[in-house]
């Protein structure tokens, strides 16, 4: 596999010999806060993940006290002067990297550390698995600044739902891991102490299962949402378990399963796993 590195230290990106990649935002004396340049490198980071066979799952995380403040203060300046083709060049770049998040064909999850501020609420949403923190706190807080969280909004209105989105989105009031996981920003909250053990088990949970299943199940997901089950639904759907079923996987799990053992995606590297 042809070496990645982010080239930014703003951004961190490391694979393990389980095939678990971690994105790290590294810039703690800005509270993690993100500019064009990091909007960049997050980019070019999940499009490479996206094309890696041997990435089971992805951590999205972040060093220090917050996990992002979300836009940095010297690029808002800088768009204030901008054009209106200048703001939509720059919007449709934050765009286009939160789709990358989203439509990431492995697991994702997020671990809030901190304070998760205006366009950092995006990247937690754009996260199949959140996990915060009892200390993290979250802010939509565009409207403060006579402003709206247009391009995340796709992502935060499916995580919180409509009702929580027209409160959150006008107050722009600060609220913490309890109330986010209450509206279902975020799924489980912990002590600070113990983010770590649970990203690890959430980690170790999906790892027990076939990876090819888990990536062709979240795309399931996008496919069926909000269609009609109708006789075109009903026939895709069916094509895909049977496809499944007969796959090199599909095959191995039911054995394993009826010989009471483990398949093979459970034992030795990510690499063996794909060759087996």
């Amino acid at each position: 596999m042809t070496e990645f590195s982010t080239q930014n230290n703003a951004v961190l990106f490391t694979v393990d010999s389980r095939g678990v990649a971690t994105v790290t935002l590294n810039n703690p004396d800005k509270h993690n806060a993100f500019d064009d340049t990091i909007i960049g490198v997050l980019q070019r980071t999940f499009d490479h993940i996206a094309t890696r066979q041997d990435i089971s799952v992805v951590v999205l995380a972040a060093n220090g006290k917050s996990f992002s403040a979300g836009a940095d203060l010297g690029w808002m300046k800088r768009m204030a002067s901008y054009s209106f083709e200048d703001n939509l060049t720059d919007a449709n770049a934050l765009a286009s990297m939160l789709y990358a998040l989203n439509y990431l064909p492995q697991p994702t999850i997020a671990k809030v550390q901190g304070a998760a501020f205006g366009g950092a609420v995006g990247l937690v949403s754009c996260c199949d698995i959140s996990l915060a923190s009892e200390k993290a706190s979250f802010c939509l807080s565009e409207v403060k600044l006579g402003l709206i969280p247009a391009t995340i909004s796709p992502y935060v209105v499916a995580a919180i739902g409509v009702k929580a989105s027209r409160r959150y989105f006008a107050t722009a009031e600060r609220f913490f891991a309890a109330k986010a996981q209450q509206i279902g920003l975020i799924d489980e909250v912990v002590a600070a102490t113990e983010l770590d053990e649970l990203t690890e088990n959430m980690t170790n949970l999906l790892l027990n299962n076939g990876p090819t299943a888990i990536r062709e199940a979240k795309a399931l997901i996008f496919d069926v949402a909000g269609q009609d089950v109708d006789d075109t639904i009903m026939a895709e759907t069916s094509r895909r378990i049977a496809e499944i079923r007969v796959s090199a996987e599909g095959q191995e799990g039911l054995t394993a399963f009826f010989e009471k053992r483990q398949p093979n995606w459970q034992r030795g590297s990510t690499a063996n796993k794909l060759q087996e």
